[in-house]
């Protein structure tokens, strides 16, 4: 069993840390669990001097570091086009078979645009025509809608996406095997549309940092006679040797539910319609969120996607075991006090997902208090409540009837203007103002020791 994701990216990708290498990659993917990882950002020019230094090609499609680690080449690509009169913006996975591909692939990109600003670069090219083109270079690429629900960007968005993968990629719909579900969706809502029933399931992370609680909080379970690149695509073509996914609770997710962030508001798809889709308090729209578009595109009922889902699409739904050990202590998950519980319940189990996925209430009642491991039960069963996220907005755990936020981003995820409102929340604290504190807080350090 071989626990995948294939949607992540580098340093030279907006808002990720500079620390985001190859041999970070590595390290935490063995922490969590995962046993293959795309590359992230192929294209770009400076990150696949990097990928072609650490990996090593051996015929086989998947690339290996210095210790054996697999990494299959990857890349998110982002296109922005206008199309049926209307704005869209999409954005696709792109898997290859080798480093010759990807030069290919890069040639053509780079005649049609700049791939060096951005490890997710920009292109004026309409979802059809970027298939043709790829699969003129190699039948062997594969493309993904990434994070097919997402308003923005997603195949399917309520912003700028496409009402099926037949209006977005016109005959080139051929070669969509499979779609990414993203955060705010799950299999069983994707088996709502009829229009999909051959098209595979994914999930993967889409990360910006290695982080355990970012790196493959959503991944995809294959299990293949051998490791190879064909293997793995045949899989996800076929659905032989495709196991499963691993999702969080949709409403985790950022836009499950519509909202309106500035004004806080957050509504269902039965509350929202009867306000007209708009904010009462400052009467503009709302964001659409995942459940409400795939309410409006759905043929089958929840009932009935359930069902399907259940047959085709066995999924296990996890919350990051470091969201349940910032929850259960108050503290954020970046904590010496997070982390040191963290590797105090690694030594139960080979890593995260094993703690997650297979571990023994009893043999956790070792390591950790019973709060603690209850909640790591009742995740495995996934019984945990969550209130669902809306507008950019994470959903929350609740625990005992309480609200508890612990889906803090990276420094390096955020954008300036939070980072600045996060500082004076901060700021405003008793804590802060016995001891102020500096405007840029300084990297964490220490965790070398743990390894």
């Amino acid at each position: 069993m071989i626990i995948a994701d294939l949607h992540i990216h580098s340093k030279y990708s907006r808002a990720c840390s500079t620390s985001l290498d190859i041999d970070n990659l590595e390290k935490w993917a063995r922490v969590k669990g995962v046993g293959l990882l795309g590359t992230g950002d192929f294209c770009h020019p400076k990150w696949i001097v990097e990928l072609k230094e650490k990996l090593t090609e051996d015929g086989s499609g998947v690339l290996k570091t210095k210790s054996s680690f697999p990494f299959i080449l990857q890349n998110e690509i982002s296109l922005i086009y206008t199309q049926g009169g209307k704005g869209r913006r999409v954005h696709l996975v792109i898997l290859a078979p080798s480093f010759e591909v990807v030069d290919k692939i890069t040639a053509y990109l780079k005649s049609k645009g700049r791939i060096d600003y951005d490890g997710r670069p920009i292109f004026n090219i309409s979802c059809e025509e970027f298939t043709r083109q790829l699969k003129a270079i190699s039948e062997d690429v594969e493309i993904i809608p990434a994070h097919a629900w997402t308003p923005w960007f997603g195949i399917f968005g309520s912003k700028t996406g496409f009402n099926s993968l037949e209006e977005a990629f016109g005959p080139m719909r051929k070669h969509i095997h499979a779609i990414e579900s993203g955060l705010s969706s799950d299999p069983e809502m994707n088996r709502r549309l009829s229009k999909l029933d051959d098209v595979r399931i994914l999930s993967f992370s889409d990360s910006h940092s290695f982080w355990p609680w970012r790196l493959g909080r959503e991944a995809t379970i294959f299990e293949l006679e051998e490791l190879t690149y064909e293997n793995l695509i045949a899989a996800i073509r076929t659905g032989k040797g495709l196991k499963g996914t691993i999702e969080v609770d949709p409403g985790y997710g950022k836009y499950h539910y519509d909202g309106h962030r500035d004004c806080e508001v957050s509504m269902s798809p039965e509350v929202s319609s009867k306000v007209n889709k708009t904010c009462p308090v400052c009467d503009r729209p709302l964001t659409i969120g995942v459940l409400n578009r795939v309410e409006e595109l759905a043929d089958r009922s929840e009932t009935e996607g359930r069902r399907i889902a259940d047959k085709d699409d066995k999924s296990y739904k996890l919350i990051p075991l470091h969201e349940l050990i910032a929850a259960v202590l108050d503290t954020g998950m970046a904590t010496k006090k997070a982390w040191t519980e963290y590797y105090d319940i690694l030594k139960a189990g080979k890593d995260e997902y094993d703690v997650l996925l297979n571990v023994s209430e009893e043999e956790l009642l070792k390591v950790t208090s019973k709060e603690l491991a209850e909640l790591i039960m009742m995740n495995r069963k996934g019984e945990l409540e969550v209130k669902p996220g809306y507008d950019g907005e994470y959903g929350k755990l609740v625990i005992g009837g309480k609200e508890v936020a612990t889906s803090e981003e990276d420094e390096k995820e955020k954008t300036p203007r939070e980072r600045k409102e996060r500082q004076a929340k901060e700021d405003k604290s008793e804590e802060a103002k016995e001891k102020p504190r500096a405007k840029t807080p300084p990297p964490q350090k220490g965790l070398g020791e743990y390894f």
